[in-house]
């Protein structure tokens, strides 16, 4: 689903991937305006707070060319996900700040407010954590590569379920993480099979693995 928004005015409509995404555009004027580097930062600056304020975390903020428009896309995630009355909400309050001040300077601009999609890398802690449960693939640090599920997360490490065995590693032991695409997670197959009786599994302590490291 997505949020297009026409001079504050919201409607609803279906978007490509599934995804929440806000959608607004600026008034044409003309003129210059500040390099794109210059205009980001002062979009973070301006945009970060909003986000925050909304128990969001600012994921990316990017400008790009767009025709004869700019593209201010901002991409936000929380816990839990983000729903589409998050990003509706978001988007207005953009807009509005983006409206009350001369920011984007003359030039006309599309907003887009959007979660991440499927292919965000894990780089952050907090990425790891909302990844519990899913299979992702890694670099490490020291060379090489593994693709495990993750079990559990924390500020400090990430505990990996490889070929069966638990591995702990420390976020300065792993590079950027990518979920992989899985048409049925494990537990939609456990959920799937009819008397199978077996309990859930104890959730893991980021701390230690099978080895007690």
């Amino acid at each position: 689903m997505s949020v297009e928004s026409d001079r504050g005015r919201a409607r609803r409509a279906p978007h490509r991937d599934g995804r929440p995404t806000g959608h607004r555009e600026g008034r044409p004027t003309s003129g210059g305006g500040p390099s794109r580097a210059q205009l980001q930062a002062e979009l973070t600056r301006l945009v970060g707070p909003l986000v925050a304020e909304q128990g969001l975390d600012l994921e990316e903020l990017d400008v790009k060319p767009a025709g004869r428009r700019r593209l201010v896309r901002v991409v936000v995630d929380a816990d839990g996900g983000v729903s589409l009355d998050d990003v509706a909400s978001l988007n207005q309050t953009v807009s509005s700040a983006l409206d009350d001040t001369d920011v984007m300077g003359n030039a006309p601009y599309v907003l887009e407010v959007t979660s991440p999609g499927v292919d965000r890398p894990l780089t952050e802690p907090r990425h790891w954590r909302r990844a519990t449960g899913r299979l992702v693939r890694t670099a490490l640090a020291d060379g090489g590569q593994v693709e495990g599920r993750v079990v559990a997360a924390d500020d400090d490490a990430v505990v990996l379920e490889i070929a069966g065995r638990r591995r702990r590693f420390g976020h300065g032991e792993l590079g950027r993480g990518r979920v992989q695409v899985e048409f049925r997670r494990p537990e939609e197959r456990v959920e799937g099979r009819a008397g199978s009786g077996d309990d859930d599994d104890e959730p893991a302590d980021p701390g230690t693995d099978e080895a007690g490291n």
